[in-house]
């Protein structure tokens, strides 16, 4: 089963906008960017997201948020919500997961 779709808008030079649909009921894994930071544009549906430690408290996401990763931060988007998530990400250099 897929757990997620994403797609990379792979023209620009210096950053990477990454569009991903994640499935009701899944998550992504985990992971953390030592030197990159990160922006996540919530478009559609509703779940939680961690940002900090992997035990961190989990908080509330859906359409129209922006939510800022740190250089390096641990960061997971959980979809618990009813329907399919969708994000984009943007994030400077290439994807190194």
């Amino acid at each position: 089963m897929i757990k997620h779709y994403f797609k990379d808008n792979k023209t620009l030079q210096n950053l990477v906008l990454s569009s991903t649909k994640l499935y009701k009921g899944q998550q992504t894994r985990g992971h953390r960017h030592p030197g990159q930071e990160e922006v996540y544009f919530f478009v559609q549906g509703w779940g939680k997201m961690i940002v900090g430690n992997e035990d961190s408290e989990p908080f509330e996401v859906g359409p129209g948020d922006i939510v800022l990763v740190p250089d390096g931060v641990f960061h997971r988007v959980i979809n618990d919500g009813e329907m399919n998530m969708l994000f984009n990400c943007v994030f400077q250099g290439t994807r190194n997961h």
